[in-house]
């Protein structure tokens, strides 16, 4: 429930919800694919609340735990460039972007033949991802160009996740001539 409402924006709500999850079990892990800590979504929550210092905690205690959250990184690189550390957030914030770039990579090469094809199929996020990377490596980074493409890169992987799901199941209950199953 907390990923929904943070989906539809409801930032505090999902932040209620996580912070119950982690109180029932810290060590707490979604997903399947792409595994991600309680406190990386607490942090992300805080993040989206505007709570800097406690999003800067839970995401560097989800990174203590499982220091391979890539989205994880880039929330972190979030946090630290608007709270003004853009020195150490511009690392993170890189790091992140290039460990979800990676993954994506991975997911849709390894596993091409089955669940890798419903991840990014258009590549809408590892371009987005390049185009960053790209501002990232050059003389003069456009933060708030930069931080708002961060963001939204952010919400589409942890979407993807989902699209992902539906359109695999989706296909499954279809057959050879394409006529979904349920409706025969």
């Amino acid at each position: 429930m907390g990923r929904v409402a943070f989906f539809v924006g409801n930032n505090e709500s999902a932040l209620g919800y996580f912070q119950n999850a982690a109180q029932k079990d810290p060590s707490y892990v979604y997903g399947t694919a792409l595994r991600q800590g309680i406190w990386s979504y607490v942090g992300r929550a805080e993040y989206a609340n505007g709570r800097l210092p406690q999003a800067k905690e839970s995401l560097e205690r989800a990174l203590a735990a499982n220091p391979d959250e890539p989205i994880t990184k880039l929330y972190l690189g979030l946090t630290l460039a608007r709270s003004g550390d853009r020195q150490r957030g511009l690392k993170e914030i890189e790091d992140g972007l290039n460990g979800i770039y990676d993954w994506l990579e991975y997911i849709t090469q390894t596993f091409r033949f089955s669940f890798g094809q419903y991840w990014d199929p258009s590549r809408e996020i590892r371009s987005a991802i390049q185009k960053d990377l790209a501002m990232i490596s050059g003389r003069d980074v456009d933060w708030q160009k930069l931080i708002a493409d961060a963001e939204w890169i952010g919400k589409q992987i942890e979407e993807e996740s989902d699209r992902a799901r539906a359109d695999e199941s989706r296909d499954r209950n279809r057959d050879g001539d394409g006529i979904p199953i349920h409706l025969r």
